[in-house]
């Protein structure tokens, strides 16, 4: 099977117009400006976090020094 001359020129214009924007495409995904994780997350790993250290102060504070 051979391509038309009409088809392959399309594909050679469409890669010559690609070569002369290397480097100044703009992606079209919009880009956010939040944060990566929710607000929801957050909270929760800060309260896992901060819940783990309050109990492990807790328990050392409690527990009998063998000294």
């Amino acid at each position: 099977m051979t391509t038309s001359k009409r088809l392959a020129g399309r594909k050679v214009a469409r890669f010559q117009r690609n070569i002369t924007k290397r480097g100044s495409v703009e992606s079209s995904a919009k880009k956010e400006n939040g944060y990566p994780v929710g607000p929801i997350l957050l909270g929760f790993f800060v309260f896992v976090v901060a819940g783990s250290s309050l109990f492990q102060i807790i328990r050392t504070a409690t527990s009998k020094s063998m000294a």
